[in-house]
């Protein structure tokens, strides 16, 4: 996740909403405050138009208030994009909570959010995301219905992580035959950027098909779990968009591929799971084209979480979870052999799916 840096005398420059360069015609966005619980949070709602705003809520410790603000104006508008090109009635939304997950989150604190979501009437429906887990979706909804990736016991579709991560995997495959010729990963170089829930399922489908997996992320302790249960490598240098590869797989925070790592990057694909990771989608888009690398959406491949826990709204069973997911593979093949034979970015080829579904129901 980057975002761009404003000095002190710019600021009074720039409206705090409308002026944002993430900003892209969303339709509301909430700042919530509840002085007793400390929280402090943010829900963005970019579009409606095919469904309920629907998108995870993450809690993080953003450096400032903009950067906060710049990640769910950034993230809600991929979720629009995300229901859109997996054929889901959703609109697109996310929420940010500002603060330590590990040492911030309270009961108390989920529970109010949760009565900030409510008092949205259903506009926004939220899930699980970075810093939340299953437990916490099932606090939320002592308070709403407004709320998805409930445990199963609670009659919820449970933690959509490794749906995402399944996703993820059938849009590599896809990726890698357009690339190479067969979607088979035995002997491909393969860096995975990020080992969180999502990441480290990543890491055991490409391990599984005996692909070289390299692992890389700023916790010590993920790394030598991960290590240790898949007999991954854990990546020791200091550069690691240098280093030969196949695919590069990042699965942490966005805009991984900027202006000072794509001119590094030699991997033949790049597909993971982080939202956003396109610091400029045109830009970087088309210098990805240019330098012959596919890029597998991620709006695209990641859709297995929303698949998930779109179930719970639509009563259908993890079968038809699976078949909707696996199909993410057809769909990314579709998607890089359009862009090829039009002549734009596989990201310009999705969006543009993405766009015209929107566009017919308004």
């Amino acid at each position: 996740m980057m975002v761009e840096a404003i000095s002190a005398n710019e600021l009074h420059k720039i409206d705090p909403v409308f002026g944002q360069h993430s900003f892209d015609n969303h339709e509301q966005i909430v700042f919530c405050n509840d002085k007793d619980t400390g929280l402090k949070a943010i829900i963005g709602i970019h579009n409606t138009v095919l469904g309920p705003a629907l998108g995870g809520t993450r809690m993080w410790q953003y450096t400032n208030e903009w950067e906060a603000l710049n990640d769910v104006l950034r993230l809600s508008r991929g979720m629009t994009y995300k229901a859109a090109i997996t054929g889901l009635n959703l609109g697109g939304g996310k929420a940010v909570i500002l603060g330590d997950a590990k040492t911030q989150k309270t009961p108390e604190l989920m529970k109010r959010f949760g009565e900030f979501v409510h008092s949205l009437g259903g506009r926004y429906i939220t899930a699980e995301d970075v810093g939340m887990e299953t437990a916490d979706m099932d606090l939320v909804r002592t308070v709403t219905p407004y709320v998805t990736g409930i445990s199963e016991v609670n009659g919820g579709a449970g933690n959509p992580s490794p749906i995402t991560a399944y996703g993820v995997f059938m849009g590599m495959k896809a990726a890698a035959k357009f690339k190479f010729g067969d979607d088979d990963l035995e002997g491909k170089v393969i860096y995975v950027q990020g080992i969180g829930n999502v990441g480290e399922t990543v890491v055991e489908h490409i391990t599984n098909e005996g692909a070289i997996v390299f692992i890389d992320d700023i916790n010590q302790e993920r790394l030598e779990y991960v290590k240790n249960k898949y007999s991954a490598t854990i990546y020791q240098g200091d550069n690691l968009y240098a280093e030969d590869m196949d695919i590069y797989a990042p699965c942490a925070l966005g805009a991984t591929i900027n202006d000072k790592t794509i001119h590094l990057l030699k991997a033949g694909v790049v597909a993971g799971a982080a939202n956003n990771q396109l610091a400029d989608e045109n830009k970087h888009g088309q210098l990805l084209q240019e330098k012959g690398i596919v890029y597998a959406p991620d709006f695209l491949i990641n859709a297995g979480g929303i698949i998930n826990v779109y179930a719970e709204l639509e009563n259908y069973g993890k079968t038809e979870i699976v078949r909707k997911t696996e199909n993410i593979y057809n769909t990314t093949l579709e998607i890089l052999t359009n862009a090829k034979s039009n002549g734009v970015t596989t990201h310009q080829a999705a969006f543009d799916i993405a766009q015209s579904r929107i566009d017919a129901r308004k």
